[in-house]
């Protein structure tokens, strides 16, 4: 039997008490409309990269547009085996020597619908088979700018070895292992108010934060992703420690800057393998 004094009061002055403890906002960003990540990477002379990392990125995205120069025929041909889109330009100047990477990025931007979020990244960049997951369910707050660590990966060898059997990033949807290889080094800026996401890994949302381009004032590969970081306020820029990226490196690269102006370390490859210009 049930007792009367049991039963709840539902007096209007308790159900309003009710009301008042129950009424919380909801989150405008979470849960949200279906999320939809779009990237964009420019690869020129660096297509031995390319061919590690793009079979796994390209499944991250809703698209994937790899830009490059005319003159480029091997990064058109990875992209053309692993069917995806490769945009050409001359605006990179990679004819004269130079390599304006900001006006190959928004070469890229400009094929990409630009209404869902976009990552710019390398094409040494290797992202770990969580990404999207992790991405999709962090609660993103569109206004923002994000980056995320990196592992080291220092020639060849090292990442052959590593993929035979890799040790784990995410175990059991519990932990995340920063132990594979070193860490990359973080950049902060005193006159920026510090931490900057650089531009391996650049996740914004450009229709909400309205910021649809890339900067392209310099020659090299070298700032510009600084300058579009900075396009944010420092309280308007996040890490996301969930996703740890893992960089790939040739084994005689000594200097960060050591490509910044065009491709002159050596091939990501077997020792036993040489790479070959094609007509």
């Amino acid at each position: 039997m049930c007792d009367v004094n049991d039963i709840e009061d539902l007096s209007p002055a308790n159900a309003r008490i009710i009301d008042v403890v129950t009424d919380v906002a909801p989150n405008p960003y979470y849960p949200p409309a279906p999320f939809r990540v779009e990237c964009v990477i420019v690869c020129d002379g660096f297509h031995d990269f390319l061919a590690r990392t793009l079979p796994t990125n390209k499944f991250l995205f809703d698209r994937l547009v790899v830009v490059t120069s005319y003159e480029e025929k091997e990064t058109q041909r990875i992209c053309e085996f692993h069917h995806v889109e490769c945009v050409r330009t001359d605006d990179m100047d990679t004819r004269k020597g130079k390599f304006r990477k900001g006006k190959g990025i928004n070469a890229g931007l400009a094929a990409l619908s630009k209404a869902a979020w976009v990552v710019h990244m390398d094409a040494d960049i290797y992202l770990p088979p969580q990404t999207r997951l992790l991405l999709e369910q962090a609660q993103l707050d569109p206004h923002m700018i994000y980056g995320v660590d990196r592992f080291d990966v220092k020639g060849y060898a090292a990442w052959d070895q590593f993929m035979a059997l890799p040790s784990l990033q995410h175990e059991a949807g519990t932990y995340i292992h920063p132990k594979a290889f070193p860490l990359g080094t973080r950049l902060m800026f005193n006159h920026a108010s510090g931490w900057l996401p650089l531009g391996y890994f650049q996740l914004w949302h450009p229709r909400t934060s309205g910021i649809m381009t890339y900067p392209e004032i310099h020659e090299t590969a070298g700032r510009t992703d600084t300058l579009h970081a900075q396009r944010w306020p420092r309280n308007m820029r996040a890490l996301i420690p969930e996703v740890i990226a893992y960089h790939l490196d040739s084994e005689d690269k000594s200097v960060m800057d050591a490509n910044w102006s065009g491709r002159t370390t050596s091939s990501f490859a077997h020792k036993s393998r040489t790479w070959k210009k094609l007509p």
